[in-house]
């Protein structure tokens, strides 16, 4: 198969307040932030995200933003979903100064993408065991929204 194809899984907007400013670590400046809620919606399943996830985050030396996300969400069905995910957002500065003021920015400007993976004990969800996913981010002032697309 010469190109990866996909389909949409779920589209997910999370609340994020202001974060921990760790400060300047060896490896960067370490800020952590907690994920208050959010909600996701698509074709196969729709849910919130539960309050008490978080990210750690790491603003490299090279300007580029590492994330390490670790959520709950539970489906309208009551089904738990652990969903963790690693990406990257960087840009150019004066578009990055932006969005760390909070300003709405068009995200074609700026590179925003993770790599979600989910885990699940809920039979009928079963499947999100064994996929990968890519996503695409933007990112308000309130949080980060994510369109995650399975992996075909």
């Amino acid at each position: 198969m010469p190109e990866i194809k996909t389909e949409l899984l779920f589209t997910i907007t999370l609340d994020v307040p202001p974060p921990l400013q760790v400060g300047e670590t060896p490896f960067g400046r370490r800020i952590v932030a907690n994920v208050a809620g959010g909600s996701f919606t698509g074709p196969k399943m729709t849910g919130k995200a539960l309050p008490g996830g978080g990210d750690w985050l790491l603003l490299r030396r090279d300007g580029v933003l590492q994330l390490d996300v670790r959520l709950m969400l539970e489906t309208d069905d009551k089904a738990l979903i652990y969903m963790t995910y690693r990406g990257l957002r960087h840009g150019p500065a004066d578009v990055i100064a932006k969005l760390g003021r909070g300003e709405a920015v068009d995200p074609s400007l700026y590179y925003f993408r993770a790599t979600p993976y989910f885990e699940t004990a809920a039979e009928k969800y079963a499947w999100m065991n064994g996929i990968c996913c890519i996503a695409t981010g933007s990112r308000a002032a309130s949080g980060p929204t994510y369109h995650v697309f399975q992996v075909l």
